[in-house]
């Protein structure tokens, strides 16, 4: 059988395991609380004050909600590689598919694009969400909006890649987890407040501070929102790198 086939029916099963997990709709749920909910929060603060001439962009709104809610995103990401290998049903799944490679160019192709879709349609109804509820104070520029959902999708995306890379390399739900949580959220907030000059170089390359800086439209000291992109897809590459790495070298228990 040729391998763009068994590519496109491996990629069919993984979407079927995928939405057949409760946990993938546990992860969904979280996030499109947090989105949602901070969209209309916000426009109900937003509401209740008084009024400051033109409307202000809801998009902001969903760009900086989706800093907490890409978590939930990126475990939907993981789980869908780490899985099997807590249950062993990563066995029958190499012996229905064989072709390592192609098994996992599916589950980071189906798992990156899902977090990455849901994640831009969840910004979307964040900002409708802030908008609908501030009684007309914030309003949806199309303009802005693509360049908001745009960085979304980058965001997520990268940060998908490399939940799912770490996934691979590590094995194990809870410890690429914990790798993740460590990347975009502890180190960066520890070594970029510690106050020493190298701990803070260390943090501007960290993953978790380019997903910020692009997110709320922020350069960090020396990170420009071009590095703070080029530093996310190095990091996503990387980790996908060694994730296939170990896919087709290594045999699995």
């Amino acid at each position: 059988m040729s391998t763009p086939r068994v590519l496109g029916r491996t990629c069919a099963a993984e979407w079927a395991r995928l939405w057949t997990v409760r946990t993938s709709w546990w992860f969904l749920l979280a996030a499109a609380v947090v989105l949602l909910g901070v969209g209309a929060l916000v426009g109900t603060e937003v509401a209740g004050e008084p009024a400051t001439g033109s409307p202000e962009p809801a998009w902001r709104v969903a760009s900086a909600a989706v800093v907490p809610a890409q978590f939930a995103l990126l475990g939907l990401a993981l789980t869908a590689v780490t899985a099997d290998h807590g249950t062993g049903g990563i066995v029958p799944t190499l012996q229905w598919t064989p072709r390592r490679s192609v098994l996992f160019t599916a589950r980071a192709a189906v798992a990156v694009l899902s977090a990455t879709a849901l994640g831009v349609v969840l910004a979307a109804a964040s900002a409708g969400a802030a908008a609908l509820a501030s009684g007309g104070r914030l309003d949806l520029p199309a303009a802005d909006g693509v360049s908001v959902l745009g960085t979304v999708a980058l965001v997520v995306a990268a940060g998908a890649a490399l939940a799912v890379g770490l996934g691979a390399l590590l094995r194990s739900t809870a410890g690429a987890l914990v790798g993740v949580f460590l990347l975009v959220l502890v180190l960066p907030l520890l070594l970029g407040n510690a106050g020493w000059t190298w701990a803070t170089a260390v943090a501007e390359v960290l993953p978790g501070t380019g997903a910020v800086s692009l997110l709320l439209g922020e350069d960090g000291q020396g990170t420009t929102r071009q590095a703070a992109g080029a530093v996310l897809l190095a990091w996503a590459g990387g980790a996908l790198l060694l994730g296939w790495l170990r896919t087709v070298r290594d045999d699995v228990r």
